[in-house]
Formats: structure tokens, C-alpha cells, sequence
């Protein structure tokens, strides 16, 4: 049998609620956002962004899951997902951009060229975001 795994064994950084960045965040791995961010956010690889967290932030990223809130651009080479209480207010430029039921998008969005690269989300792993049980 299969046991879930959740993000909290899958990432390698969190900011918690209640926790404010102001400034340029850089990172590599996942990073699970609870908290909140003014500024700019830049990796490669996987920005989780929590259903606590608020972010006023020009975005770069790998992939992208969003639980909370977002006001800025968002840059994705790969793939961005507005989860049932995701909110985005501002432009979106992916290659795969997925809204579930209860998401809401406020922008306009751009198909980009994907880079190759295995999703996380697609490889089998099997993640969860904190807080949230199936």
C-alpha cells in the first residue's frame, strides 16, 4: 500500500503564517509559502504557496501552486495551478495554467514555450499541501 506524503517531507524551505519578507527572494527546491511576501520571488524549481500566505510579488518560477492569495505577474516555465482557494490578480505566462472549481484568476494569460523537465506534479509523486488532508 501507497502512504500519502505530505509537502512537509517533500520541501526543503517554509515560511510560516505570520512570517512578513520584504525584499528579492531567491531559492531552490520547494518552498512552502504560509506567510507573507512583498517584492519579487525567483527559483527554477517549485514555489507552493500556502492558503495563509498573501504575496505582492513579481514571480519567477518553475512550477507554481497556489492555495492563498497572489497580486503581481507571474513568469512559469513549467506549470501553474490556482487551487480551489487560490486567487492570482495579474498576468500569467505559462505553458499550462490550470484553474480548479473555486480558483479565480484576474489577468490575462500567455502560452509559453515549456522547457522539458519532469513535473513534480505528473512524476508520481504524491504531494499534499500542509494543512489540507485527503
Amino acid at each position: 500500500m501507497f502512504s500519502r506524503k505530505t509537502v512537509s517531507e517533500e520541501f526543503n524551505g517554509f515560511l510560516a503564517e505570520g512570517t512578513t519578507l520584504v525584499g528579492d527572494l531567491h531559492f531552490s527546491g520547494t518552498l512552502h509559502l504560509n506567510g507573507s511576501v512583498r517584492g519579487s520571488i525567483s527559483t527554477t524549481d517549485v514555489l507552493i504557496i500556502g492558503q495563509h500566505a498573501t504575496v505582492e510579488a513579481e514571480i519567477k518560477a518553475g512550477e507554481i501552486q497556489i492555495y492563498g492569495k497572489v497580486s503581481g505577474n507571474i513568469d512559469c516555465a513549467g506549470r501553474v495551478e490556482i487551487c480551489e482557494t487560490g486567487h492570482v490578480h495579474g498576468d500569467v505566462r505559462t505553458p499550462k495554467l490550470i484553474i480548479k472549481e473555486g480558483g479565480t484568476f484576474e489577468g490575462t494569460s500567455l502560452a509559453a514555450a515549456q522547457e522539458p523537465r519532469e513535473s513534480v506534479w505528473t512524476s508520481g509523486a504524491d504531494v499534499a499541501p500542509i494543512g489540507i488532508s485527503s
